[in-house]
């Protein structure tokens, strides 16, 4: 239990306070004035004041705040104030947390590359032979530096994956180079009959602490998340796929189950929750930034902005409502965990 409790404060806090920082930098940056920095909901358990701002820790650790001088209709008219900027300031002070998301998601993914799993090396070697693999049968080993499959130069590891999941019990060759001797090679790479791929067995060589490499991976990997992550809410939405929400309840769980598996488990997670977050705010939900943003493009357009207390009560409203379903789906969270 303990574990669970220190991994959800680790990557619900991590979330969080990437998520208000943006926020609070740009606004920072654009001149605003900063009330309060906000860590959690509730009651404060802890503050202090530096400068302009209070910044606290609330007892309530599921969310955060970022107040700023101007989100209140009474406070429009200061000059320091959130209101009394230009339509694309205020835009890029709402959409900068979202996109602090999307960095601490690149800095995780970079972080398990540099320091825990390494990138693999070039020209590509191989780092791992399994011994119940087909390429053990055959006499590939470690250290072997693969240099065509199927007659086809090969540059990165994940050409050799592309190229022996493509041929499932289908003869394929593999020219090595070892110790300075071209070796050639034949075997046919057994189905996996869970995904269909072929596989000979065979582990990449990796290095850490690889700067540049390591952050490009980092930065793939957020991209390829944000698209995975797109289709299957658009799937979602068209009925292809089922609804599938989890809750605070059900995440910590589900935090709880990954920290035992290890750092680098728990660090991505981290990373594909935080990227949710970042779209899951950038929705046009009234109360959450898309909304936000969604207001200032139309403010843009009519040249002109919409009533501050008619804002604000759409806010309210879609606020209550997705309170509702936070309570709704913790419900079902709770049910699935003890039933």
């Amino acid at each position: 239990m303990s574990i669970t409790i220190v991994a959800s404060v680790f990557v619900f806090g991590l979330l969080i306070f990437f998520h208000e920082l943006g926020h609070f930098l740009v606004a920072k940056k654009m001149g605003i004035k900063v009330k309060e920095f906000a860590m959690g909901f509730g009651p404060k358990v802890i503050s202090w004041k530096y400068e302009e701002t209070t910044y606290s820790w609330r007892i309530f650790p599921l969310g955060g705040f970022v107040r700023m001088t101007g989100e209140d209709p009474e406070e429009a008219g200061e000059p320091d104030s959130f209101q009394a900027q230009s339509v694309k300031n205020r835009f890029l002070t709402i959409i900068a947390g979202p996109l602090m998301n999307f960095l601490l998601a690149v800095v995780l993914f970079f972080t398990i590359y540099f320091a825990f799993l390494g990138v693999t090396t070039f020209p590509v070697q191989i780092g791992q032979v399994f011994p119940e693999g087909r390429a053990a049968e055959v006499g590939l080993q470690v250290k072997d530096t693969i240099l065509t499959i199927n007659q086809e130069p090969v540059e990165t590891w994940e050409q050799v994956v592309r190229e022996i999941n493509a041929h499932p019990e289908k003869e394929i060759s593999i020219v090595i180079e070892r110790n300075k001797e071209v070796l050639s090679f034949s075997l046919l790479p057994e189905k996996d009959y869970r995904t269909g791929h072929g596989l000979i067995g065979i582990g990449p060589e990796t290095v850490r602490f690889r700067l540049l490499p390591s952050l490009h991976l980092g930065a793939r990997n957020t991209l390829m998340f944000i698209a995975f992550i797109l289709d299957s809410l658009v799937k979602m939405f068209t009925g292809e796929i089922p609804a599938n929400l989890a809750g605070p309840v059900g995440i910590v769980s589900i935090v709880g189950e990954v920290a035992q598996t290890g750092i680098v488990n728990l660090l991505s997670l981290a990373a594909v929750l935080s990227i949710n977050l970042g779209l899951l705010n950038l929705l046009p939900i009234p109360a959450l930034d898309g909304s936000r943003l969604i207001f200032l493009i139309i403010e843009a357009i009519r040249k002109r902005p919409i009533d501050p207390k008619k804002e604000n009560f759409i806010h309210f409203i879609g606020f209550s409502l997705l309170i509702l379903l936070m309570i709704a789906i913790t419900y079902k969270d709770i049910i699935r965990l003890l039933f």
